[in-house]
């Protein structure tokens, strides 16, 4: 029997994510959509974790009514025995739950209709980006979803293609984009932004973890022939080191520009994040591939012309927002990057906002909350 659009579903849903260290866009997804379904009459929510003596640190905070579910163990011991053991439960024996999701790659035993969020398959398009344990966890919760997944949400058209070579069955994949939510960011604040950090030009802005798929070496070599081109556009790139040799790859193709024109700035808070994106003439993101590509959606929010990459997730959401480039270009990147500064410049920052407005989290979590339904039905459950 199927579900009725207006039954209450009790969701289960992971949200240990928030308590790492730097929770990065499967973070921010986690808060956006609890926060989004809270404000649903048709769900009803239980946040489930691993042991911690307090809430996620602010600004990675869950809905002030949430219910959570900790786990007596500790997030190691939680993740490994739920990837390997398929133990223990989610929730406690005596809560009914109609739906259970997993918005990571960390997925609970199936004791309810299960939902995963598949963000990407980074591991099998580049295992050497992964440690050995981390390569067999992610391929051990592949096979889980291959098994037990009554519903996957794939965060891209990209991402769904990628779960379907991998042997995932077309019916059970679903697509639901991400939404963006941007403060406004007042003149005064930009203002602050650039001189603290001396940013006196125009600048193209960046930001991510450094590692070899966002494609950083091929921004500067881009950014190279902008200089070249007597513009007077800055570079700022913000974000932690990540792994691989990108760091010091970065920092050598940096060395060979004008020191005063390329600005480093590392991890940023969130307010300062949102201020860099509002004062950039341009965002340019020319990663080889994501799982969405969260950044283009945010700097789009902010009326910020976009230079992104060809063929990929982020192609998918920017309409007429953005410029594509062949990311293995840096002539053809550096061209688009001054056209977008330049004569395309106000068409495409007014084309950005009215694009980015259609991605909201409260779609998100409409039809995440229908894939929820699908997965009870599925089942051959009744909600």
């Amino acid at each position: 029997m199927s579900t009725r659009p207006n039954t209450t579903l009790s969701v289960a849903v992971t949200v240990e994510q928030l308590w790492q260290p730097s929770p990065g866009g499967s973070g921010t997804y986690i808060r956006e959509l609890t926060e989004a379904l809270a404000l649903r009459d048709d769900i009803t929510l239980l946040g489930v974790g691993a042991r911690h003596p307090s809430a996620p640190p602010d600004p990675w905070g869950l809905p002030s009514d949430l219910r959570l579910h900790l786990s007596r163990l500790p997030r190691v011991a939680l993740y490994e025995s739920w990837n390997t053991l398929r133990f223990p439960r989610a929730a406690p024996r005596a809560e009914h739950i109609d739906v259970l999701h997993a918005t990571t790659w960390a997925i609970p035993p199936r004791t309810a209709p299960l939902v995963v969020t598949v963000h990407d398959l980074a591991f099998l398009r580049e295992p050497a980006h992964f440690t050995a344990r981390g390569n067999a966890f992610f391929r051990r919760a592949l096979d889980i979803v291959r098994r037990e997944a009554d519903m996957v949400i794939a965060v891209s058209e990209a991402t769904r293609a990628d779960c379907l070579r991998a042997g995932i069955e077309p019916e059970r994949v679903r697509v639901v984009h991400h939404g963006a939510t941007v403060p406004d960011v007042p003149v005064t604040a930009v203002r602050a932004f650039r001189a603290r950090h001396n940013l006196v030009r125009p600048y193209v802005f960046w930001c991510g973890t450094a590692e070899p798929r966002k494609n950083l070496e091929g921004l500067l070599a881009a950014y190279a022939l902008v200089v070249a081109s007597g513009n007077e556009l800055d570079l700022v790139l913000a974000g932690p080191v990540g792994w691989g040799d990108a760091s010091a790859r970065l920092a050598q193709a940096a060395a060979a520009l004008p020191a005063a024109r390329v600005h480093r700035l590392g991890i940023l808070s969130e307010s300062d994040l949102h201020a860099g994106y509002a004062g950039a003439s341009v965002f340019c993101f020319p990663s080889h591939w994501e799982g969405f590509g969260l950044p283009v959606l945010e700097a789009m929010s902010h009326g910020v012309p976009v230079v992104t990459s060809r063929g990929t997730a982020m192609a998918e959401i920017c309409g007429t927002g953005a410029l594509l480039a062949d990311a293995a270009d840096p002539v053809e990147l550096a061209r688009a990057i001054i056209s977008a500064a330049t004569d395309r410049h106000d068409a495409l920052a007014a084309n950005a906002r009215v694009q980015a407005a259609a991605f909201t989290w409260q779609r998100c979590a409409a039809e995440t909350t229908a894939a929820y339904r699908a997965a009870a039905d599925r089942a051959g459950l009744s909600a």
